[in-house]
């Protein structure tokens, strides 16, 4: 075996060290998602949790790790989102936003965590009141943590990317809600935040992926959208976009003094993952960035909209496709939920029905039954409850 070979072979989950950076990263991002949770209250400046949320990660990763012989990067593997009612994500805004969170605004919390290069990403949905969500903020939720439970059930070695996007479109038909299109799931690696396996949610004819199959030792993160509306999310003012991606494939002399400057910064602090524009100089980053998307050098997170009036949720989570089954590593408890509708289809109650975790032969001393079948972490245990239960607690 090449020493090529070796490394690739170490760095999946075969390689225990890997499993612990990739739960390291996840314990920590969870950690976050619970703190911004609880700053999300009304007359909070969603600039100011963003950045709380940023800076939690970059405090704790940086007592990880501290006296290992080689440099270990680490730290904020996607910015810190929060995207209220139809604006569908990617919204973090810059220092100088001044828009804050008011009673009964649905939140979508994205976020990401990582640690030498191993991306752990989780994003939930909040609604700041207190009690339990109803009407159609409850439906939306459930449609999209019910099709999360049946993707984590379908993301399994020997299924193929396609039966997860047709099963979750059919969960939040159930709940008489759609799947958000061009929405994408991929599969990480190790500094690798997009890789090349996809999960579609919905196929159209602008949009196409390969076809895939899941394979042991593969780690995902499964994104899950869903509207009240239809679902054809609309980028209304470019000006919005703050997360950006370095594309390393592409090179191009920049023409702008102010360009070079702040793609030359890009390049020092933020070479491989997403990085927001807050990170840098504000007024100076305004006109570099411009250049440098045009000509293909960053790769924009737009912010999306949907219809005003409309409500979007979204979940998202990291999974392990471990030898002894699925492992999902980032979740955050739902709050109750009162949805208007049940789950009465045969096809997806069985999907729910299965167990996330492999059976291997001589038994061992697991439970039988729904809890010992249910993924480690423990509130997606909960929320599927809420969800199909409509939301009794």
């Amino acid at each position: 075996m090449s020493d090529d070979e070796r490394e690739e072979k170490e760095l999946d989950l075969s390689s225990s060290e890997v499993v612990t950076k990739y739960k390291g990263a996840a314990e920590i991002v969870n950690k976050a998602l619970q703190l911004v949770v609880k700053e999300c209250k009304p007359k909070a400046k969603i600039v100011d949790i963003c950045e709380k949320g940023n800076a939690f990660i970059r405090e704790q990763t940086g007592n990880m790790y501290k006296n290992s012989k080689k440099k270990i990067e680490r730290g904020v593997a996607f910015p810190t989102c929060l995207s209220v009612n139809n604006t569908v994500c990617h919204f973090s805004p810059l220092a100088s936003d001044t828009s804050e969170l008011e009673e009964g605004d649905m939140v979508k919390i994205d976020m990401g965590c990582h640690i030498d290069g191993f991306i752990a990403v989780v994003a939930h949905t909040h609604v700041v009141q207190s009690g339990p969500i109803t009407g159609k903020q409850a439906d939306v939720v459930a449609a999209a943590n019910t099709a999360a439970e049946v993707a984590l059930r379908l993301v399994r070695p020997g299924k193929k990317n396609k039966d997860v996007s047709d099963a979750i479109q059919k969960v939040a038909a159930a709940y008489d809600c759609k799947i958000v299109e061009g929405v994408l799931s991929h599969q990480l690696k190790q500094f690798v935040i997009d890789g090349n396996k996809v999960i579609l949610s919905v196929s159209n004819p602008d949009t196409r992926v390969d076809d895939a199959e899941f394979e042991e030792n593969e780690v995902y993160a499964v994104d899950i959208v869903a509207s009240t509306g239809e679902g054809k999310p609309k980028l209304l003012d470019e000006k919005q976009t703050t997360i950006y991606k370095r594309a390393v494939d592409k090179n191009y002399h920049l023409k702008m003094k102010a360009s070079r400057f702040i793609f030359s910064e890009i390049n020092q602090r933020f070479p491989i993952l997403p990085f927001t524009a807050r990170a840098l100089e504000e007024k100076r980053a305004r006109l570099g960035l411009v250049e440098c998307v045009n000509h293909d050098l960053l790769q924009p997170y737009p912010v999306l909209y949907e219809k005003p009036g409309d409500y979007v949720a979204h979940i998202k989570f990291t999974v392990l496709l471990m030898p002894n089954g699925s492992d999902r590593i980032t979740s955050h408890p739902l709050q109750e939920l009162q949805s208007t509708k049940t789950i009465d289809d045969p096809e997806i109650k069985a999907w729910l029905a299965l167990g996330t975790k492999t059976k291997k032969k001589g038994g061992g001393k697991k439970k039988k039954g729904k809890k010992g079948d249910k993924a480690e972490g423990g509130a997606e245990g909960e929320a599927m409850d809420a969800s199909t239960n409509g939301g009794a607690s």
